[in-house]
């Protein structure tokens, strides 16, 4: 049975450390299989939203439920298998890692938990999104020689994988050609048609709008008279669309542990370049269940 609502905020508070930035949504909610449109100026919070709703930051104040898990309750390592596991986030700045290959970039999810399961049929699910994708050629390279366009779409793909209930898209087609953005959006809409999954998009492609069944205006959260909005006060980074880096303690020691399990990957890198050949055959036997 699906929960009433795939995204329930109630009374959340955000604030960056040393910035004047506040960010305060009193109500927002999400039905299961909605594609939602977020738009807004540049610095409004935006993307601080997505990333309190994908648990990567945490409010001060209030709930952010996906489905029928409190994600603001959770500990850091809670937050973190739950969005690897429930949760397709595609980032703004891709988040690809420079000594991975491409594949392996796609695959990355499955490597930094124990709750996904890395298998023979997720490797050719991996290879199948790069085809639609049009990045299957470039699945041995790594992110320094891509586009940004061609980056763009692998991180797309790497969101995709693991078949999320929630897809999370910060500006998911601002770095593609009018041909690509289209075709990328087909795609993540068909994922979601397909898996039944909820899709929370944010966009400055105002062309884009007529295809979502929702569009929420920052304008339409205001914090009291006078307020310049949900996001007012947010510091810019001076870079286009790019919305606030300063991080809480809790996530600079989420980026020590992560910086850990990097260190661990890059000692695996002669196992995975190993399993180079067997990814061209997709009827290679490979363990039901490898997983790093």
């Amino acid at each position: 049975m699906l929960p009433a609502n795939m995204i329930s905020v109630h009374d959340i508070h955000f604030h960056y450390p040393n910035s004047e930035f506040r960010l305060a949504v009193p109500e927002f909610a999400v039905s299961p299989g909605e594609k939602i449109a977020v738009v807004g100026p540049s610095g409004s919070g935006k993307t601080t939203l997505l990333n309190l709703l994908a648990g990567i930051l945490t409010p001060g104040q209030g709930k952010v439920r996906i489905g029928e898990v409190a994600v603001s309750d959770l500990g850091d390592a809670g937050r973190r298998d739950f969005r690897i596991s429930n949760i397709g986030f595609v980032f703004q700045d891709f988040e690809l890692l420079d000594y991975l290959s491409i594949l392996d970039n796609i695959l990355h999810p499955y490597r930094i938990t124990g709750a996904l399961k890395l298998s023979t049929e997720v490797r050719q699910r991996a290879i199948d999104l790069a085809e639609k994708m049009g990045i299957a050629g470039y699945l041995k390279k790594h992110p320094d020689e891509l586009s940004q366009g061609e980056k763009q779409r692998a991180a797309i793909c790497r969101a995709l994988l693991p078949q999320p209930e929630l897809i999370l898209a910060d500006e998911a087609t601002g770095n593609l050609d009018p041909v690509n953005k289209t075709r990328i959006l087909d795609l993540l809409f068909e994922s979601v048609d397909v898996h039944n999954a909820t899709l929370v998009a944010v966009t400055h492609d105002h062309e884009l709008l007529p295809r979502f069944d929702r569009v929420i205006d920052f304008k339409e959260f205001q914090v009291g008279a006078g307020s310049k909005g949900v996001g007012a006060g947010e510091p810019e980074q001076g870079v286009r669309n790019k919305e606030p880096v300063a991080k809480s303690s809790k996530l600079q020691a989420t980026d020590s542990k992560l910086q850990a399990t990097d260190s661990k990957l890059q000692a695996t890198d002669s196992k995975l370049q190993a399993t180079d050949s067997k990814l061209q055959t997709p009827s290679s036997s490979l363990p039901a269940g490898e997983a790093l």
